[in-house]
């Protein structure tokens, strides 16, 4: 059995997931639009969308679930001791689910088929390098910011770092698995073919198993309880009252 709790909270992830899908895919697609002949303008805009829309939904569903959002998050997070093995899959499920869902609804806002499999190759060892070293400074900055006591800037951190991550790695900083999964249903300016995505999986679970042997070196002091993404104790504390 689920508590009512934990089925809020991984809510939450499908919800907060499904939108940065659909920020993520829906720029990328008015971006392609309107700025059809220039790549840098169109990546800009993206990028921008993108690290805004970040900040608005970890500031709106942090205090409720975390805001993980993302599957290598919630792995780092139960390796750090912060989540258990209940709420980490069914974080997962959710993440996985609202993404998909996130891409299907970007793809109907712009009047595309709901389902429009990628034909955009992302294969090098460039770009399997660049999702490495994305992943492994985003869960730095992500646990840098909680465990040194600063919570309250990490929706600003996140978001600037997804921002300016898209334009120095050489990937344009998936990071996130459950978003790559989902970008491969949109032909579009954001996709990813189906071929591609194992390696890019691959790279940021690796990322993040580098990101937790890192943290645990920077942070040897922090308890397992300030291991989390900012606010779930709080939510995982009201649960217990309603309980």
């Amino acid at each position: 059995m689920i508590d009512r709790g934990l089925a809020r909270r991984a809510t939450a992830e499908a919800l907060g997931t499904g939108l940065l899908v659909a920020i993520v895919i829906g720029s990328g697609i008015a971006a392609q639009r309107s700025s059809p002949h220039d790549a840098g303008l169109a990546l800009l805009e993206n990028s921008t969308a993108t690290g805004a829309g970040l900040v608005a939904l970890i500031l709106a569903f942090g205090p409720v679930s975390g805001a993980h959002f993302n599957p290598v998050v919630t792995l780092a997070d139960r390796l750090l001791g912060g989540i258990d093995n209940v709420a980490a899959t069914l974080y997962v499920l959710a993440q996985l689910v609202g993404a998909c869902v996130g891409a299907v609804v970007a793809n109907l806002m712009f009047g595309l088929a709901a389902v429009n499999v990628s034909h955009h190759t992302r294969s090098s060892g460039g770009l399997w390098l660049g999702e490495l070293v994305a992943t492994v400074g985003l869960l730095l900055v992500i646990f840098g910011v909680v465990r040194s006591g600063r919570s309250s800037v990490a929706p600003f951190a996140v978001g600037g770092y997804i921002a300016a991550a898209y334009w120095f790695t050489s990937s344009t900083s998936f990071a996130n698995p459950a978003v790559t999964v989902a970008r491969t249903l949109s032909d579009t300016f954001a996709g990813i073919r189906p071929s591609s995505v194992g390696v890019f999986v691959g790279m940021q679970v690796a990322g993040g198993l580098v990101a937790v042997v890192l943290v645990r070196f920077l942070h040897p002091d922090v308890a397992a309880r300030d291991a989390v993404v900012p606010h779930e104790h709080q939510a995982m504390a009201t649960d217990r009252g309603e309980q």
